[in-house]
């Protein structure tokens, strides 16, 4: 299996109203790869932002199955990673959203 770089990982942040009520806790949550592992997800976001992480919660995402003209089509699945970091670390990407 190919080794997957940061930025395979980590596809984008997820900038939600809940994901902005758990930045008070010191939890940050991301969009990750399907194929990514937890020692992946924390590894990589440990360089890219240079902070120290302390638990990751991975959850599946299954896609949505809606209605249309002439039958169902299915949103494609993804996964979600809520990171929390140690106390003091911060993202600076999610700052002031």
């Amino acid at each position: 299996m190919k080794a997957l770089s940061i930025y395979d990982i980590l596809r984008r942040p997820l900038i939600t109203e809940k994901g902005t009520n758990l930045q008070a806790d010191g939890k940050y949550a991301f969009e990750v790869s399907l194929h990514a592992t937890k020692h992946q997800i924390k590894t990589a976001v440990e360089q890219a932002f240079k902070v120290e992480v302390l638990a990751v919660n991975v959850m599946n995402i299954r896609g949505k199955t809606k209605r249309i003209k002439s039958g169902y089509t299915t949103d494609p699945s993804w996964k979600k990673a809520i990171v929390s970091l140690k106390a003091g670390d911060k993202i600076e990407l999610f700052e002031g959203v």
